[in-house]
Parts: C-alpha cells; sequence; structure tokens
C-alpha cells in the first residue's frame, strides 16, 4: 500500500523521534547569496540573498562593505530575483522579479498558489535604496552605458524603457522569430540581437523604429553571441549548423561545427576568422556560457574543449597568433572581463592542494598571454568572481567546508575577507558541521570515480550509510558548500543525515564536470546505454566493503538526473541499495530517446531498444527496495508525469512505496519551507528504513 509522507514525517515531527543536535530547518537557513555584480564607478556591489525564502537585494561598498538591504520582500512567496544589474554610473540597480530561471520555462511561477498568480516583471531602485520602480512585466534587461535606459524583453520581443520607469516601456522590435542576446553598442545608439527562427538563427541590428533591421551576414546557420569591438565599428560572432535535414544516428556521437566570425559594419564585409577542429572535443562546448566569445581590445577572447579540457584561448582579431591562456588539466569557468579589457578573471579546480581537484578557487590571466595566477587558495570554495571598477579588487562568493556562502573581496593574495557574517543567523549549526573527504574508486569498467565522504563526528560499528547522487548531470560537487542553490540544499542534508549517524558519500560519476572531456562526454550514458549508472554502483560497493559500513543498510537519493540514477539503482540493485528517494527523477528514458534523432534515424528500432534498457521501469520488477517519490507539479526540467507513470506501475503491481507531492512548485523548490519539507522527509524515509530496521 502507499502512505502519504505528508502524515509520516509531520507525525515524526511532533515527537521530535531525531533527537537531533540540529533541526534541518536550522541548517538549512543560510542566507544564500546569488547574481554578484560590481559597478563600473567607485568600489560598490549588489547581491540577491534568499533568507529562509525571503529574497532581497544587498549592497555593500567601500571602504566598510558593510551589507545593506535595500528591499523589503518579506514572504517565503518562490519569486526569485535574476538579472541584477548596477548602471554604469553607479546609480541604478536593475533587477526581475519571479519565474524559474533554472527552468526549461522561465515563466511566472506560483508556488504560494496564490489565487491571483505573480508575474516576471523588472524593476528598478536607487543604488542607495528608496522606491522600487515597477518598469513592466518582462525579463532580462540590460541597462544602456548612458544609464539612462534599459533593453528587455517579452514575448520574444523586445522592449525600451527609461530606467526610471518615468514613462512606459515601448516595443521596439517586433519581428518573426525570438528575439534575445541584445547587445548596446559602445556609445548606446544601436543594438545588436539574435532572432532565432527555431532551425536557423540571424543577428540583427537595430537603430531606430524608422531605419529596417540590417541583418548580418544572413545564411543557413544558427548564428549567436553577438559582441561588440570596443569602437564599435564591428560585432563578432558565433555560427553553427543549422538544424533539420538529414536524418543522423541517434547513439553515434557526432562533431558539432561551429566558427567565430567578424562582420565590418560599414562595410557589411565579414569573414570567418577561427573554425574549430573537426574533432568531438572540438564540438561547440557544452559548458557553462558556452563559448565565452569576447572581444577584448585587439583580440578575440573565447573558451574552448578542444584539448580535452574547458578552457580560455585569444587570438587577434584576424584569426592570427591562437594562444592557450589556462594550460592544464582543470576546468575554467564564471568567466568575467575586466572593464580595462585587460585581464580576465575566473573560478577554476586547480591549486596547489591535490585535493583542488574537487574545490574551486579563483583565477586571472591577462588576455594576451599565458599567465595565469591565483588570487584565492586553502581548502575553501570561491566561485563567481567580479571585478571592481579600477580593476585592483576582485570580489567573489566565498564558502567552507562549514560555512556557507558569503560575498567576500580578494586582495593582495589575502584569505578572502567576508561581507555580511552577520546575516548567518544565530542557530545556524556551523560548529557542527563535518569536513567531507575526498575519495576515488574504480567503477566495474576500470573508470575512476570520485566523490566526498562525509563521516560522523564519532563512529561506530555496523553503521547505515547513504549515496547522493547530484542532478545536471553536468555539476560537480565540491569539499565544501555548493555555489548553486539546488545543491547548497543537498548539502545541507548530507550534513544532516551526518549528524544523525549516517556516513554519506556524494558520488561525482561520469557526465559531470570537473574531470575533462571524456568524463564529461563519456560512451553509451544516459539513454543511449546509462553507463555512468557503473559510477554509483561502484560507490554503493565501496561504501558496502567500509569496515564500520552495514552493508545491508546502505540506502540512495538523489535529485534529477540523481533521481533517475537512484532509480535504476532500486530498480537494477536492491540487494545492494536497500532503500532510496526517487527526487523528480526520469523514470523512463524511452520518450526521449524517440525525439534525439530526426525519426526515422537510421539506428531508431536499435535505440528504442537501448533506452528502455536505460530506463527505471524496465526493472520494476526486480524493484524491492522501499522507496520515497517526490515531485513537485510545476517542474519545468522533469515532467510531472515520470512520477506519475513510476506510481501507477507500482500501483499495477501492488508494490508499496511512499510519496510526497507538492502543488505548484518547480524543479528547484522556490519555497524555502518546501525546501525544508522534502529534505526532512528524505532524512526521515532513510532514518525509518535504515536506522529503526532491525
Amino acid at each position: 500500500m502507499k502512505k502519504s509522507l505528508l502524515f509520516l514525517f509531520l507525525a515524526a515531527l511532533s515527537f521530535n523521534i531525531f533527537a537531533q543536535s540540529f533541526s534541518i530547518k536550522s541548517v538549512l537557513s543560510y542566507p544564500f547569496p546569488t547574481q554578484l555584480v560590481s559597478s563600473q564607478i567607485g568600489s560598490k556591489i549588489a547581491w540577491a540573498a534568499n533568507e529562509q525564502g525571503k529574497r532581497n537585494i544587498y549592497t555593500a561598498e567601500a571602504p566598510s562593505y558593510k551589507a545593506v538591504k535595500i528591499t523589503n520582500y518579506n514572504e517565503d512567496d518562490g519569486q526569485e530575483l535574476t538579472s541584477l544589474s548596477i548602471s554604469a554610473d553607479g546609480k541604478w540597480i536593475v533587477f526581475v522579479r519571479g519565474g524559474d530561471h533554472g527552468g526549461r520555462d522561465g515563466g511566472p511561477v506560483n508556488a504560494a498558489s496564490s489565487a491571483i498568480a505573480p508575474k516576471v516583471e523588472v524593476f528598478t531602485i536607487p543604488f542607495a535604496g528608496g522606491k522600487v520602480n515597477l518598469i513592466a512585466e518582462g525579463d532580462y534587461p540590460l541597462i544602456s552605458p548612458k544609464s539612462n535606459q534599459l533593453l528587455f524583453a517579452k514575448g520574444g520581443q523586445i522592449f525600451l524603457s527609461p530606467i526610471d520607469g518615468s514613462s512606459s516601456a515601448k516595443n521596439i522590435i517586433t519581428i518573426k522569430g525570438t528575439n534575445s542576446a541584445y547587445k548596446w553598442s559602445p556609445d548606446g545608439e544601436k543594438v545588436a540581437f539574435v532572432s532565432n527562427r527555431t532551425d536557423h538563427s540571424f543577428i540583427g541590428i537595430y537603430q531606430e523604429q524608422k531605419t529596417p533591421i540590417k541583418w548580418i551576414l544572413p545564411s543557413f546557420s544558427k548564428d549567436n553571441a553577438p559582441v561588440w569591438s570596443p569602437d564599435g565599428n564591428s560585432i563578432a560572432f558565433i555560427r553553427i549548423q543549422g538544424t533539420g535535414g538529414e536524418t543522423d544516428s541517434i547513439l553515434k556521437a557526432k562533431h558539432q561545427a561551429w566558427g567565430i566570425w567578424t562582420v565590418d559594419l560599414k562595410t557589411e564585409k565579414g569573414k570567418q576568422i577561427w573554425k574549430a577542429p573537426e574533432t568531438l572535443r572540438g564540438s561547440f562546448p557544452s559548458i557553462e556560457g558556452g563559448a565565452n566569445l569576447m572581444w577584448a581590445n585587439d583580440k578575440i577572447v573565447f573558451a574552448s574543449y578542444e584539448d580535452g579540457w574547458p578552457h580560455l584561448y585569444t587570438m587577434k582579431t584576424d584569426g592570427s597568433n591562437k594562444i592557450l591562456l589556462t594550460p592544464g588539466n582543470f576546468t575554467v569557468e564564471n568567466i568575467k572581463l575586466s572593464n580595462d579589457k585587460k585581464t580576465l578573471v575566473f573560478a577554476s579546480n586547480t591549486g596547489k592542494d591535490v585535493h583542488d581537484l574537487d574545490r574551486r578557487h579563483i583565477f586571472s590571466v591577462s588576455v594576451d598571454k599565458a599567465n595565469m595566477k591565483p588570487l584565492s587558495s586553502g581548502l575553501g570554495i570561491e566561485a563567481y568572481p567580479v571585478f571592481s571598477a579600477d580593476g585592483n579588487q576582485v570580489f567573489c562568493l566565498s564558502a567552507t567546508a562549514q560555512r556557507p556562502l558569503l560575498p567576500a573581496v580578494l586582495e593582495n593574495g589575502k584569505k578572502p575577507q567576508l561581507i555580511g557574517k552577520d546575516l548567518i543567523p544565530n542557530d545556524f549549526p556551523i560548529g557542527e558541521l563535518v569536513t567531507p573527504k575526498h575519495v576515488n574508486f574504480k567503477a566495474a569498467d576500470g573508470n575512476t570515480v570520485y566523490g566526498q565522504l562525509f563521516s560522523p563526528k564519532k563512529t561506530a560499528k555496523n553503521q547505515p550509510a547513504v549515496v547522493y547522487v547530484h542532478g545536471g548531470p553536468q555539476r560537480q560537487m565540491y569539499l565544501g558548500w555548493s555555489p548553486m542553490d539546488y545543491y547548497s540544499i543537498d548539502y545541507a542534508l548530507n550534513q544532516y543525515l551526518v549528524s544523525m549517524g549516517f556516513t554519506v558519500l556524494s558520488v561525482n560519476y561520469r557526465l559531470g564536470l570537473g574531470y575533462g572531456y571524456d568524463f564529461h562526454k563519456p560512451r553509451n550514458a544516459g539513454a543511449q546505454g546509462a553507463s555512468e549508472y557503473q559510477d554509483v554502483k561502484a560507490a554503493g560497493e565501496w561504501l558496502a566493503n567500509l569496515p564500520h559500513i552495514d552493508p545491508k543498510k546502505i540506502g540512495i537519493y538523489g535529485g534529477s538526473y540523481g533521481g533517475y540514477l537512484t532509480a535504476l539503482a532500486l530498480g537494477k540493485d536492491s540487494k545492494l541499495f536497500a532503500a532510496g528517494v526517487d527526487i523528480h527523477g526520469v523514470n523512463n528514458r524511452f520518450s526521449s530517446a524517440a525525439t534525439e534523432g530526426k525519426l526515422p534515424a537510421p539506428d531508431a528500432e536499435l535505440a528504442a531498444k537501448v533506452a528502455t534498457e536505460s530506463s527505471p521501469v524496465t526493472y520494476i520488477k526486480t524493484w524491492t527496495s522501499p522507496t520515497l517519490i517526490i515531485h513537485a507539479d510545476d517542474d519545468r526540467n522533469v515532467a510531472f508525469n515520470q512520477s506519475i507513470d513510476l506510481a501507477k506501475r507500482f500501483e499495477d503491481l501492488k508494490i508499496a512505496f511512499e510519496f510526497l507531492a507538492i502543488p505548484d512548485d518547480t524543479h528547484h523548490w522556490m519555497k524555502f519551507s518546501n525546501g525544508v519539507k522534502v529534505s526532512d522527509a528524505t532524512a526521515d524515509f532513510l532514518k525509518r528504513k535504515l536506522m529503526d530496521k532491525k
């Protein structure tokens, strides 16, 4: 029979059966910062902080860098703050309130189940605080270099508004396609943008409404990521093949060709200045920011995976003298260019400590030579760097194994100077959290698997253990708090499970970032064979062989792609995994495999067979371990129907399971209370099935 988790976990709370030294709510009460930005004048920064669901904007400026809250949103209503930016004159902050920008559909979210659903809206507020101006319903605002206007998108079209909201916004571009990726020219007089026409896309230049759009080298390709030259006379952009036409094999990996083009706007003549190597590694990089194309004075800077690691490259504007700026076996991400366009700053998993492979530190490099140098080091996590206006300081988000993320200043190689330390609640259990340890082991095929082992401060014989499987799958878990909000919740839950007496192994399986191209892009993964599942199974077996672990009390949990791998574990290896929590996982891969190619593909029949074998529901008859299914029904990343399908199969076979369905929230627990509910339900279930089990 099935049981509602709402009743069970409320009962557990009522009787306080866990007797924890700290609660799940207290370890989730940290003020999670996002959207860190800096001004182009003075030493000013701003960020958004999620404090137990209450999302507000904070500012700080030299010399004290005291955190000042300038908005006053006091409800846990699931309305995120995004697109934060500061005007060039330092006077205005622009932001968007609403939506789920981590989902495939970033539209309005009503996680609080309000009778009147919220909207996605653009706002401005003076940097010093004051009146919040509603500009209009819309998204992705971009401030003019003159600081007096901003662009934003609505319904795939582009609008223009005064930054102070003194007059109504007007629709300036209404043409075919979904129009986005707009960039002001350096003088603020023109706008470059991308018009996506589904199977192809054009780059256009808007000057004013009476003048027709100027299309830049239109072709049968997908053109994107336009960047202006500093003088505004040229544009560089990325060109990728258009889609459609000949049907490709589903199961065979294929190179995705791409190149960098420039065009002289006066002569309207352009050329391809660089073409990616025609190898799998040379394909368009599926990393944060894609190619991260930048025009830095007399250099073109971009990112590529061509040598097996996501690195930064530079070349002259004619494509000559290409230089690898960041050589080495590490990942480069969170890339920013200084205001003078001479220096790049970024986060990377390298450093003096061998285990920096599972951390992030901040580095800088010149745009014209490979002189990479560290700006942070040690046992912490630093990410999302931004330059100060003069380039003499770098700000970032900083964390440790115990302390959650806070904004920080990096200066002269010193330890990060934290900003807003007093925002961490007094009851946050920082002194009771453990430091995870880097581990690695082998999968059945010899592949090296990486992970972080969370161990209780007091060990005992026959301890229960849990394998945690992250989502993505293109993610990496660290030896400290994750700088991504979704995974910071899971990190807190792992710490909570340890406080209960579990040993927790967070597994970085193949398909994830941080370990090179071959790890990130393995063969026969996902719906094409689920080869990455070997790593998850190996994690469970590795735990089972630890002398203090009871091999009959190993559980597993994960969300999204981690939910998919959790479900595979429970279906294929119930003897190894005694219980598990499948949080909004993909349980049936057949439908996704059918759309990966343009059917009928030459190997469509074989691909369908492999996708079926890669689907957890295929193993429903050998799925004997107790299972908790969790899903929110406004999920924009994994269809709620995936959990409905699994539940129906359990019901048809009279297999007992437990469930927690959450109305109106999304994949990312936009409401803090829902994040607490999901984490508490997960911990409660694992305790009842693994600790209370005799």
